[in-house]
């Protein structure tokens, strides 16, 4: 993959603040747009595409502010704006959301952090959150993977932090659930 820009030693260009904002985001934004596009390939365009756009925004973009937050939300818009995004945009209802309501919580201690630990089977844990619909998966993938504060996670999807909390309970609860009952299968 070929990244838009690039950093020499001792060099004062426009884009050197830009890349040392954006370069240490790299992984964290390629791993997140694995999960939203299920395609290495896709998700590599996407990051590039969205490394393109920010670039372009830079000056745009507010000093002192949440570059992080800043960024993914590019990458996420640049993916809702793909054909695969808005596709998988589309796949939630409010019916689907207000059912997941009614799932019931788990009784045990078990939690999906422990239960990763515990099997350590990582095919399980990619089927189940795959499962999850779009916006619920990355609430999750934002809060559990890149431990983002709901603050940040709120900005970058341009939803209120009560939206991102509710979100993320209901995802932890359907992953729990669904993991949980492959713990049982096996």
């Amino acid at each position: 993959m070929v990244i838009p820009f690039s950093k020499a030693k001792g060099s004062t260009q426009p884009g050197d603040e830009f890349a040392e904002l954006a370069l240490p985001l790299f992984d964290s934004l390629y791993n997140f747009s694995c999960w939203l596009a299920h395609d290495r390939v896709e998700a590599e365009d996407l990051v590039q595409e969205a490394y393109a756009k920010a670039l372009k925004g830079f000056p745009s973009f507010q000093a002192g502010t949440n570059f992080r937050a800043w960024i993914f939300r590019i990458l996420r818009n640049t993916f809702l704006n793909t054909r695969t995004g808005l596709a998988a945009s589309q796949t939630i209802a409010l019916e689907d959301e207000e059912a997941l309501e009614n799932v019931p919580a788990a009784v045990t201690r078990e939690t999906p952090e422990t239960i990763l630990f515990e099997r350590a089977n990582q095919d399980v844990i990619q089927g189940a959150i795959e499962k999850l619909a779009v916006p619920f998966r990355e609430v999750l993938l934002l809060a559990d993977v890149e431990e983002m504060p709901y603050r940040d996670i709120a900005e970058a999807l341009a939803i209120p932090v009560g939206t991102v909390m509710s979100r993320l309970a209901r995802a932890r609860r359907v992953l729990r659930g669904e993991l949980q009952d492959k713990v049982v299968r096996a």
